[in-house]
C-alpha cells in the first residue's frame, strides 16, 4: 500500500511539473526571479552594494520571500537561502498608494534606516540604539513628529512603542519609506522586525523574519554597503520601478 501511495504521488509531482512547462512556466526559483528583479532596477541600486529583494506572486498575498543580495565588481549575487517573510495584512500596495492604517507594505527601493535592540550587546557592525521604554515611533498624522523617531515625552495622540513585552522588536530596524521628506498620512513606522513565533506572520505594513534569520542579516550587513530593500509584488518590480 505504501509503496502504490509513493508511486501516486511520484506521478502528481511530474504532472505538476509537466504543466508548469506546458504553460510556459519554469518552476520557482526566488534566487533566479531576485537577480532578475535587480537587473531591472539597476539605475536605482548604482551606489549600494547590499539589497534586501522582498516579493510576492500575487499583490494580497501577505506572504513573500526575501532575497539578499550583494553586489562585487558591479555584479549582483545571492548571498543566502531565499527566506520566507510575513508582510502587511493586505498585501503590498500599489506604487505610490501607502497609506496609514491600510495594513498594506510600501511598494518601492528604500534604505535601512536605524536599528533598534534590547540587548546592550550585538553582533553586527551596524550602527544600534539600545531600546529603552521612552523609545517611540509617532504614527499620528497630525503630529509635528509623524513617521519619526523620538524618545521621552510627546503630544502625538498615537505612537509605537519600541519596547514591548514580547521580542517582536528586540531587533526593529526602520525601512526608511515616507521619511525623505515625510508627508502625512502616507505611512508609517515601517520596519523590518521580528516574527510573533517560530514562523514570519503578517503584520500592520512590516516586514517580518525568524530571529535566525534576523540575527544572520545583521551579521551580514555593513554600514559601507548602505544596506537597502526593494520591496513590492513581483509583476511591479519585474517591470522596473521609476528611477525618480
Amino acid at each position: 500500500m505504501r509503496f502504490i501511495l509513493c508511486i501516486l504521488l511520484f506521478q502528481c509531482l511530474i504532472i505538476c511539473q509537466f504543466n508548469e512547462f506546458a504553460n510556459g512556466q519554469s518552476p520557482a526559483n526566488p534566487a533566479k526571479k531576485a537577480l532578475r528583479i535587480v537587473k531591472k532596477n539597476f539605475t536605482l541600486l548604482d551606489s549600494i552594494h547590499q539589497i534586501l529583494v522582498v516579493f510576492n506572486e500575487t499583490p494580497e498575498q501577505n506572504s513573500a520571500v526575501l532575497v539578499a543580495m550583494e553586489k562585487k565588481n558591479k555584479v549582483w549575487r545571492v548571498i543566502s537561502t531565499p527566506m520566507p517573510v510575513g508582510i502587511g495584512r493586505n498585501g503590498f500596495a500599489a506604487p505610490h498608494a501607502k497609506r496609514e492604517g491600510d495594513h498594506q507594505s510600501p511598494t518601492g527601493f528604500f534604505h535601512l534606516g536605524q536599528l533598534f535592540c534590547y540587548d546592550k550587546v550585538v553582533n553586527t557592525s551596524m550602527p544600534f540604539i539600545q531600546t529603552t521604554s521612552e523609545d517611540k515611533w509617532i504614527d499620528d498624522p497630525n503630529s509635528a513628529d509623524y513617521n519619526r523617531y523620538i524618545r521621552g515625552e510627546t503630544n502625538a495622540k498615537s505612537y509605537e512603542n519600541l519596547k514591548i513585552r514580547s521580542d517582536e522588536y528586540k531587533y526593529c530596524m526602520a525601512v526608511e519609506y515616507n521619511m525623505h521628506p515625510v508627508v502625512k498620512g502616507l505611512g508609517s513606522a515601517i520596519f523590518l522586525h521580528l516574527s510573533e513565533g517560530e514562523k514570519p506572520n503578517p503584520s500592520a505594513g512590516c516586514v517580518v523574519v525568524t530571529q535566525r534569520d534576523m540575527e544572520g542579516l545583521l551579521r551580514w550587513m555593513k554600514p559601507e554597503s548602505k544596506p537597502s530593500i526593494l520591496m513590492g509584488n513581483e509583476k511591479i518590480l519585474m517591470s522596473g520601478l521609476p528611477t525618480r
